[in-house]
C-alpha cells in the first residue's frame, strides 16, 4: 500500500487508534479518511489491516506522532488474543515526529529522514533496505533471539541488551515475556515496562510517568520517576531508588513496589528475603535496604 501526505498526520498505523477505548471516537475513527492525502482516500483502518495481512505500508511525506503504536499486537479490545502477531513493515520517505513505535512488539519501521525524540520501544539495527534506517521492537528482538544486528553504541552481551545511545524512549520492554535484561544507560520517558510479564529492566537514570504501569511480572528498577508509577500493576516488582511524583501505586491490583516514600497503599517493612534481594539488585548495604518500604495490594 502506498500513501502520499501533503502534511504530517498523527497516529498512522496505530493499532490502538489513539487508545480508542478511552475516547470512543472523539479523537479518531478507525473508519475515518486520513487527512492530507494526495490523490488517495485511505482510512486509518486500511493501513492497519494491510499490515496485519503481512503487507508493507509505504508513506511518502513527513509523518506525525505515534507512528506504529502497538504495532504487531492483536489487541483484545478489538477481539484479538492480546498476543503478538506477524505484520508487514512501515516504510517512510520523510521525517517522523515523536513517539514512533510506542509499545511496538513486531514488524519493522524504515525511515530515510529524521526521527524526533522521544521514540518508542525500538532500537536501530543494520538495515537491509539501502538508503533507509531500520528500527525494530526491543521486545521482538529479545523474544526472537536478537537475530538482527544492533547498531553501536548499543550492544548485546549474552541475554543483556545495553542501550548506550542516550536516546530517550517510551514504553521500553513493552509486553516483554522473556528472561532477558535491558539496561538503559541514561534516562527514559513514560511507561517503562508497561505490560511486562517476564524480564528485567534497569534505568540507570530517571524515568517519566507511568513507570511499571500494567505490569504482570518481571522487575523494573529506576531512580527518580514521574506520576503514577506502578499504576494498575497486576504482578512483578517495581523498585524506585529515589523520588517519585504523585499517585504511586494508583489502582494497583497486584505485584510489589519498593520505595522509601509514600504510595497510595498501606506500607510494611521489607522482610529478610526482600532485604537480600534489594542488596543484590541495587548493590547497597543491608542498612540502606531496610530503609525501603514495601507496598502491595
Amino acid at each position: 500500500m502506498h500513501i502520499e501526505l501533503i502534511l504530517p498526520v498523527d497516529c498512522l498505523c496505530d493499532f490502538t487508534y489513539d487508545f480508542y477505548w478511552q475516547h470512543k471516537g472523539e479523537r479518531l475513527l478507525p473508519s475515518g479518511i486520513i487527512p492530507h492525502q494526495k490523490g488517495m482516500s485511505y482510512t486509518y483502518e486500511d493501513l492497519v489491516s494491510c499490515l496485519k495481512m503481512g503487507k508493507d505500508v509505504h508513506i511518502k511525506g513527513n509523518v506525525g506522532r505515534r507512528l506504529g503504536s502497538s504495532l504487531g499486537v492483536d489487541l483484545k479490545f478489538f477481539g484479538g488474543t492480546g498476543r503478538p502477531i506477524g505484520v508487514g513493515s512501515i516504510i517512510v520517505d520523510g521525517d517522523i515526529d515523536t513517539r514512533m513505535g510506542i509499545s511496538m512488539v513486531t514488524g519493522a519501521i524504515y525511515v530515510n529522514g529524521n526521527v524526533k525524540q522521544p521514540i518508542g520501544n525500538v532500537v536501530e539495527v543494520k538495515s537491509d533496505h539501502a538508503g533507509y534506517r531500520k528500527f525494530m521492537s526491543i521486545t521482538n528482538l529479545l523474544h526472537g533471539g536478537l537475530k538482527d544486528e544492533i547498531l553501536p553504541p548499543n550492544v548485546l552481551i549474552g541475554d543483556d541488551l545495553f542501550l548506550k545511545d542516550a536516546i530517550i524512549r517510551d514504553t521500553i520492554a513493552a509486553r516483554l515475556d522473556a528472561d532477558k535484561t535491558v539496561t538503559v544507560e541514561g534516562d527514559a520517558d513514560m511507561s517503562t515496562g508497561i505490560l511486562m510479564k517476564r524480564g528485567f529492566v534497569r534505568v540507570e537514570g530517571d524515568a517519566g510517568m507511568n513507570t511499571g504501569v500494567l505490569m504482570r511480572g518481571g522487575v523494573v528498577i529506576v531512580n527518580n520517576t514521574g506520576e503514577f508509577a506502578g499504576a494498575y500493576m497486576k504482578g512483578g516488582i517495581l523498585i524506585i531508588r529515589g523520588k517519585a511524583k504523585g499517585f504511586v501505586g494508583a489502582n494497583m491490583k497486584g505485584g510489589v513496589i519498593f520505595y522509601k516514600g509514600e504510595a497510595m497503599l498501606p506500607a510494611s517493612a521489607p522482610d529478610e528475603s526482600d532485604i537480600r534481594m534489594l542488596v543484590r539488585l541495587l548493590d547497597i548495604s543491608k542498612v540502606e535496604a531496610m530503609m525501603f518500604r514495601k507496598f502491595l495490594r
